[in-house]
């Protein structure tokens, strides 16, 4: 299922990747997100059907054999997985793809239902508490139903243009409130999309601000929110204004 998923990630993200075109004016970032919902939901289904398995062995007792091959084929995908996930974070850090970070979720949960493994085979190899295997089975279910739920509701708000982190926005609202040409603004919208962020935002300036120099304005407060995160390509809209129309805005709405 882990195979099914990178492969299904690696075309999405191979397609986000791609530039805007006459069909796609903004591009493709947005496959990320929905692959991540994808994957959200291929996750849930085998948190499910891992709890309906612990629940069946639970009733009816079934026995674990087998105990030391289990043991050395799980600490071989541990080292494994744990070297992947590593990985996966540090890419994911450098490139700032919300779809590397689900998938490193996903191998994340998959590190810790193998440690959880792992103690139920210790466990049952010195005790003999079968029951064990289940308990642990079910605990690992629920967490990997949880974390499903926060990639799945994460990707699902991509989708929706949720704006940006209330961090992020903060820093952009002070690199407009810090210039002193500027009066007020407005109208200040953002969002992602894969690699993309969409900045826009209404700038008043005095009346008397010559075309010319709100321009260079403008390109000044761009180039200083550009540098916020060099892991974007950011897309800013400044509209300058001469005088505050939002309340204009406003009535049209």
């Amino acid at each position: 299922m882990d195979l099914d998923v990178s492969v299904l990630n690696y075309f999405a993200l191979h397609n986000s990747e791609k530039e805007p075109d006459e069909t796609f004016n903004y591009g493709r970032g947005k496959i990320e997100a929905l692959a991540a919902v994808i994957e959200g939901i291929v996750i849930t289904i085998s948190g499910i059907y891992i709890f309906y398995s612990a629940i069946e062995k639970l009733l009816h007792e079934h026995p674990t054999v087998y105990l030391k091959e289990s043991i050395l084929v799980m600490l071989i995908s541990l080292i494994i997985t744990a070297a992947l996930v590593i990985f996966l974070n540090y890419v994911a850090k450098k490139t700032s793809s919300m779809l590397i970070l689900s998938d490193a979720l996903n191998y994340n949960t998959d590190l810790y239902s193998i440690g959880a493994i792992l103690l139920a085979l210790d466990i049952i190899t010195f005790t003999n508490f079968q029951m064990i295997d289940s308990v642990l089975g079910i605990a690992i279910a629920a967490y990997i139903i949880y974390s499903a739920y926060g990639l799945i509701k994460e990707g699902i708000l991509v989708l929706m243009d949720v704006a940006m982190p209330k961090e992020t926005v903060d820093q952009i609202k002070t690199i407009i409130e810090e210039n002193p040409n500027i009066t007020s603004y407005h109208q200040l919208l953002t969002r992602c999309s894969g690699k993309d962020a969409f900045v826009s935002a209404h700038l008043v300036f005095n009346i008397s601000t010559s075309l010319f120099e709100a321009h260079r304005v403008c390109d000044t407060i761009e180039d200083k929110i550009k540098q916020i995160d060099d892991g974007f390509t950011w897309n800013l809209v400044l509209h300058p204004d001469p005088y505050d129309d939002s309340a204009m805005h406003i009535t049209e709405e």
